[in-house]
């Protein structure tokens, strides 16, 4: 055999292999994947070995889908589905929702970070340690930031199919007690903090209530803002909402005093037709407030309780 021939068989095989195996710059385009989040667009490594995670929503997408972290944020109280995280020892704590440990990210060495809205300003300095999936959702047109930000996890850990399950049982739940809302009256978001209220309606951090489950919002115009518009026992009289949908901040946050069952029973509540037609409902805090209404698992659980709610009476 001639050394030309030998050389030319050596360079078919060659091409076979590299037809046959994908290439070294395809493996490494692979290994990661470019997503939308609140920031843009990012380019995150595909299926990452260290994850840490300091929003709870995000918590709730990962385990959702099936995947597993390697930092959690130090929370007073996890909400009962994300309760395996609560175990410090499988789970390391990265600091809290507002201010990241920088000892314990140097010493993990993160291949991503996700963070949502708590951790905001802190997002430029979490960059300098991996990348960044910034989940943070902002006022009104929430479902669609919820969407995105369950497609950008799922494609992260190489399971969008997965994410596009969530999505379809969210939409499905959404149709059903969009229907059951219509034709229910008009409705109130409020939130109590410290033996305070406040209303949240349509176009603000709680717009999901109204844009997308359907609930009709009271004629009177409320400010839109991030602790909603200060009221009083007045102000629920005067606007005579047909139902009361109530947060307790305090609740939500562990922090003892007076319940929002305590604080509205009053005089002036009962006056109205939310009261006398049985139409308050205490909505599910730590879902509401602390997931910010943005985990599959959290979402799903608080239609159910709306669609309970607003089920026929029999």
């Amino acid at each position: 055999m001639s050394l030309s021939h030998c050389n030319r068989r050596h360079t078919l095989l060659g091409l076979g292999l590299a037809l046959a195996m994908p290439g070294v710059g395809a493996l490494a385009q692979a290994s990661r994947v470019t997503v939308k989040d609140a920031s843009g667009e990012v380019s995150v490594p595909l299926k990452p070995k260290t994850v840490l995670v300091y929003d709870l929503a995000a918590l709730d997408i990962i385990q959702s889908l099936g995947g597993d972290v390697q930092g959690v944020p130090n929370v007073v109280t996890m909400p009962k589905f994300l309760s395996q995280y609560a175990d410090a020892a499988k789970y390391p704590q990265v600091g809290s929702l507002f201010e990241p440990d920088y000892e314990k990210l140097k010493a993990l060495k993160p291949d991503l970070i996700i963070s949502g809205g708590r951790t905001l300003p802190k997002l430029a300095e979490l960059r300098k340690y991996a990348p960044v999936l910034d989940i943070t959702i902002g006022d009104g047109n929430q479902v669609p930031q919820v969407f995105r930000n369950i497609r950008a996890i799922a494609a992260a850990y190489g399971v969008p199919e997965k994410g596009e399950q969530e999505i379809r049982l969210i939409e499905r739940e959404i149709a059903s007690v969009k229907s059951r809302a219509s034709g229910k009256g008009s409705m109130l978001f409020v939130m109590t903090n410290g033996g305070k209220m406040s209303v949240y309606g349509a176009g603000s951090r709680f717009d999901m209530l109204y844009s997308t489950f359907g609930a009709t919002p009271v004629k009177d115009k409320i400010e839109v803002s991030k602790h909603g518009q200060a009221v009083s026992f007045e102000y629920l009289l005067k606007t005579n909402p047909d139902w009361l949908l109530v947060l307790d901040r305090d609740a939500a946050i562990g922090r003892e005093g007076a319940s929002a069952e305590q604080l509205l029973d009053n005089k002036l509540v009962h006056a109205t037709k939310a009261w006398r037609n049985k139409q308050v409902v205490y909505l599910n805090a730590m879902n509401w407030y602390v997931l910010s209404n943005a985990g599959p698992t959290a979402i799903k659980e608080n239609l159910k309780q709306l669609s309970d709610a607003f089920a026929p009476a029999m």
